[in-house]
């Protein structure tokens, strides 16, 4: 995770394996609690450590500090130091160890001090300027693109190909392995069926899945698609994605996939719900 940019000279620390890197977004960003902004910021720090998912923190002078309480609950982090935690409390409503900062911290993350952050699912909307951001922090690193191919695409399930396309739009994501997402009239959709379940993305949208069911095994939550992205991925809307991982067999132009040292999974497989 070397940087060259000297704006990370003071804030790109690494020790013993663990690595914590910050900066100041341009974007303003803003925390709604019933009704109201409760953290509203236009430097806010998007903070990334090994092993975690983006988090942001904000100035001491960009909270509501009067809607905290302070809680017993505390703990310690080698490298961050005390993690001290508050509840918020307004319109009648108390959310517990909502919220938290560092005291103490080593040098590799003295810059939280006077910073704090939000548990993102206890407080009720996260904004980028007018843009509602979902799950997590978006990282400034991370680049979505979808592109039209003319790659054979091929989904095997049981024995039977329910999935032949040679106009997949492949999602690439960085850090991640591709996906194909496949035009509706390319697929069997007699061998799927909707289910109630969802699960948001900070960079593609809502996603809605499908069970399969072929020669009379059950494949649960084995497709998704996007019905309205978001703009930077339009080209996906209504197309349909397999988990490469949980179908029988996947070929890209008569070649199987197979899982690779190289290959990185999105974060569902180990509990984060999304895709």
């Amino acid at each position: 995770m070397a940087h060259v940019d000297p704006q990370w000279s003071l804030r790109d620390h690494s020790q013993e394996g663990w690595q914590i890197r910050a900066e100041v977004s341009p974007k303003w960003i803003r925390v709604k609690f019933e009704g109201q902004f409760i953290a509203d910021s236009k430097e806010v720090l998007v903070v990334t450590e090994t092993g975690r998912l983006p988090v942001y923190y904000f100035p001491k002078k960009d909270v509501n500090l009067k809607l905290f309480k302070p809680s017993e609950k505390l703990e310690n982090d080698l490298y961050k130091g005390n993690q001290l935690f508050w509840h918020i409390s307004s319109g009648g409503r108390t959310v517990e160890n909502a919220v938290w900062s560092y005291s103490g911290a080593q040098q590799e993350a003295v810059y939280l001090q006077d910073h704090y952050s939000f548990s993102w699912n206890k407080v009720d909307a996260w904004y980028e300027e007018e843009e509602e951001v979902f799950v997590h922090a978006r990282d400034q690193y991370s680049r979505v693109d979808a592109i039209p191919a003319s790659r054979h695409v091929q989904i095997e399930l049981n024995g039977v190909i329910v999935a032949d396309s040679k106009r997949p739009v492949i999602l690439y994501e960085t850090g991640l392995t591709p996906r194909y997402y496949l035009h509706q009239e390319d697929v069997r959709l007699d061998l799927l069926k909707a289910v109630n379940h969802s699960t948001r993305c900070p960079y593609k949208g809502i996603a809605s899945y499908w069970a399969a069911s072929v020669n009379g095994r059950e494949y649960n939550d084995l497709v998704w698609s996007y019905k309205d992205p978001l703009p930077e991925v339009h080209e996906v809307a209504g197309l349909l994605c397999f988990y490469h991982e949980s179908v029988d067999a996947l070929y890209v132009d008569g070649v199987k996939w197979s899982l690779s040292a190289d290959d990185r999974l999105p974060y569902n497989n180990v509990g984060w719900g999304i895709v």
